[in-house]
């Protein structure tokens, strides 16, 4: 009985602790900067790392490839792209810092 009592106690003393939960914000998720020149040309998926290498040159940052299958990051000034072993699977136009 005081087994009992003392576990719905500390059930009752758990449930009046505050809780705390991240946030996350994004304050303008928004997708639409073409691939044209009027925006950001950038790779299309399916392109081969060779196909990006030769129309936007040398990465400025090339990451090692994680997990299986293989996932690769190109970076270059205006975008990221993702391989997926040897073929773009995304590119993504990097976002200006939001002003503080």
């Amino acid at each position: 009985m005081l087994k009992c009592h003392l576990m719905a106690a500390g059930a009752m003393l758990l449930m009046a602790l505050p809780t705390q939960a991240d946030v996350l914000s994004i304050a303008e998720p928004t997708y639409n900067t073409p691939n044209s020149e009027t925006g950001v040309l950038r790779p299309t998926r399916g392109m081969t790392m060779q196909q990006v290498e030769q129309k936007f040159g040398k990465a400025q940052k090339q990451y090692a490839a994680k997990g299986t299958p293989a996932i690769t990051r190109w970076q270059y000034s205006q975008f990221d792209v993702y391989f997926e072993n040897q073929l773009v699977i995304h590119s993504v136009v990097q976002r200006e810092p939001a002003p503080q």
